[in-house]
């Protein structure tokens, strides 16, 4: 990937925070690396490199800046727009498919040999796929370092390291020091065993009332809920359950994760950002917005309105077949009535002993949130838990047996174009279904729903056509943001 030097020594000498995350600045002469907005003193040129991603900086040999962070900076939203293979790659690395699978493991998900992929991310990212896991792999380790009371030889194999000297050269080469000196006061975990709290950082503005109100529209009974300002949900993740609790704040969003496995801390963490779209660039989208006469007084007015997505792709394909030319209330209900029928309402799980030093029930029992059903379990249920028609019923289980069968990938790392076309051959998936999916499971930024109801109520309210032919081709302007245009419109409806 090119980086501009000019461009980027102007963002570095500005501080501007809009650029963390879309690359790193190496200094030569101190042999750290740093996020565009670093306050320290801006170093000579003649000492500057840069870096498209962390991996790079660390390949050529240089340690994270202890003032910056820049491990912790919002991801690039390049991962979010784009729908090539490395895009996808990278957001199968930040779910920890690496660590779960391996390399082989990544490349059939993506369809290429290891050999073509590790040359297509070492020209895109100066760095292959083992060295972009292991750069995860060290800030999940200082995350845990920092916010639990974990020994460090459990937090080596937590983070997804293979034996704890790895773990610690690993440590020592991006930090700059042992894990023993990352750990600041006791570390005590502060909501009980297996419990994780932490900052995720983003691109200002954000518009955190825009995804409460749309997220607490949506919450069903037992699985997700908006209270007192914060979104709590459970979470199904590749170890065990889980739980996350999202408050927005003014600079960052607080995440408390409640983990059955620590080895899920960076799926866990991937998936909320994902949720409340945190590597969103939101200047350079209300930038497209308001550039049209319609939409510039609704984005003056909140900027920063995010598009929420997904933390499982099945539970979104299932909830907007729901929701098909029904109510949101009468979808919950009919949800509600499903999930009782999964036989997942009770099952409490609980934090293994060699992680936590102590058993913690995690589910319903002792009043957390469960995940939603997986597509096996969907497909157990009777035909009196389906409260709906007969034909959305069978959508339904279409859809399950092919995520039950491999043959629809519903996550991002999906083929977005693939996933579509596989999606509108089902029986009962529609233009319109397949379309929220793409906005919402599969992350398209650039997906537009013409024939929406409320997106074409909102279009009249902002004085447009609410013909659906006519307005799809005025959407056209809105490229490549139609999605965040359909959350415009969504609200002025």
């Amino acid at each position: 990937m090119e980086l501009d030097f000019e461009r980027c020594y102007r963002a570095v000498d500005s501080r501007d925070q809009r650029f963390d995350g879309w690359f790193y600045t190496g200094v030569t002469s101190t042999g750290i690396y740093c996020r565009p907005s670093c306050p320290a003193m801006t170093p000579k040129r003649r000492n500057v490199r840069f870096f498209p991603s962390s991996a790079a900086a660390q390949r050529a040999g240089l340690r994270a800046c202890r003032r910056c962070r820049p491990d912790a900076s919002p991801g690039s939203p390049q991962w979010d727009v784009r729908a090539d293979v490395v895009g996808r790659a990278m957001r199968l690395i930040a779910d920890g498919v690496v660590d779960r699978d391996g390399v082989p493991g990544l490349a059939a998900r993506l369809g290429y040999t290891e050999r073509h992929l590790h040359r297509m991310l070492r020209a895109e990212l100066g760095a292959g796929p083992l060295a972009l896991a292991r750069a995860q792999r060290a800030q999940t380790a200082r995350t845990l370092i920092e916010t639990t009371g974990l020994g460090l030889a459990e937090i080596a194999f937590a983070a997804g390291f293979g034996s704890v000297r790895q773990f610690n050269d690993t440590v020592r080469a991006v930090y700059g020091a042992p894990p023993s000196q990352l750990r600041t006061g006791n570390g005590a975990p502060v909501g009980g065993a297996g419990t994780v709290t932490l900052r995720l950082a983003y691109r200002p503005p954000l518009h955190a009332a825009a995804l409460l109100d749309f997220l607490a529209r949506r919450t069903l009974p037992g699985v997700d809920e908006v209270v007192d300002g914060a979104y709590r949900r459970g979470l199904r993740l590749p170890h065990g359950p889980g739980e996350a609790t999202l408050t927005p704040a003014t600079d960052h969003v607080a995440a408390t994760l409640r983990l059955a496995d620590l080895r899920d801390l960076a799926p866990a963490v991937a998936r909320c950002r994902r949720l409340f779209d945190l590597d969103a660039d939101p200047v350079a989208v209300d930038q497209t917005l308001a550039a049209d006469p319609a939409l510039a007084a609704p984005v003056a007015a909140e900027p920063g309105v995010r598009v929420p997505r997904a933390v499982d792709g099945f539970e979104m394909a299932v909830r907007a077949i729901a929701t098909q030319q029904v109510s949101l209330a009468s979808a919950r209900t009919t949800l509600t009535h499903l999930l009782d029928h999964t036989g997942t309402v009770d099952q409490g799980v609980s934090v293994p002993e060699s992680v936590s030093g102590r058993r913690e029930v995690l589910g319903p029992p002792d009043g957390s949130l469960r995940g939603f059903a997986t597509a096996a379990e969907v497909l157990g249920v009777p035909d009196s838990g389906f409260r709906m028609p007969g034909g959305r019923r069978e959508t339904i289980r279409a859809v399950a047996r092919a995520v039950a069968a491999g043959e629809l990938d519903l996550e991002p790392g999906g083929d977005r174009e693939e996933t579509v076309r596989r999606l509108t051959a089902i029986p009962g998936v529609g233009a319109w279904t397949a379309g929220y999916l793409a906005m919402r499971a599969l992350g398209d930024p650039d997906t537009f729903l013409p024939t929406d109801l409320a997106v074409r109520r909102g279009a009249a309210a902002l004085g447009l056509t609410d013909n659906p032919k006519t307005l799809d081709e005025y959407a056209g302007r809105w490229r490549p943001w139609r999605s965040y245009a359909v959350i415009r419109l969504w609200r002025s409806a």
